[in-house]
This record gives structure tokens, C-alpha cells and sequence, in this order.
């Protein structure tokens, strides 16, 4: 997928984190994220719980939901020749 592309898929991931979860980052968190996305669904969530200046230790169900939240939105980046087929 294209930068750009990319940069438009993880807008709407930040979109959702914030409508859902009320994961909304501040302006600065939000272009360092979106620019830079971290690889992987657990460093995503991670990287989340950090802007909003949150241990996700201390709230391991919300950070759950953040992870599955994120990964639902990685698992469409992938390349379609990479997709698992559907069954």
C-alpha cells in the first residue's frame, strides 16, 4: 500500500480508537502515529496508551479493546496477494 494510502488507513483507525474508546490524541500524537505507524497491533496499542499518557498495565481490558480495534484495521492493510483467503 502506498504512504499515502497508508496514511488514510490509520486516519481512520485514530478515527475509530476516538468514536469507540475515546482514544482521542492530541494534534501532535495524532501526525507522529499517522506518519509512522508502529508495525504491529501490540506496539499500536501501546503507542496509543503512551499519547494518552496511560499505563496499559493498569487497564488491561480498554487496552484489549484497543489492540483488537487496531488489529481489525492492520488486518485490511495487508497486501490483497498476502490476504488468507476466505472460507
Amino acid at each position: 500500500m502506498a504512504p499515502c494510502d497508508r496514511q488514510s488507513e490509520v486516519q481512520l483507525l485514530l478515527y475509530d480508537l476516538c468514536v469507540d474508546l475515546g482514544f482521542c490524541l492530541p494534534p501532535r500524537e495524532h501526525r507522529r502515529l499517522r506518519d509512522a505507524p508502529p508495525a504491529d497491533a501490540n506496539s499500536f496499542a501501546d503507542a496509543v496508551f503512551a499519547a494518552e499518557g496511560m499505563d496499559p498495565g493498569s487497564h488491561r481490558h480498554l487496552w484489549g479493546q484497543v489492540r483488537e480495534t487496531v488489529d481489525r484495521h492492520m488486518r485490511g492493510w495487508a497486501d490483497p496477494a498476502e490476504r488468507e483467503p476466505a472460507d
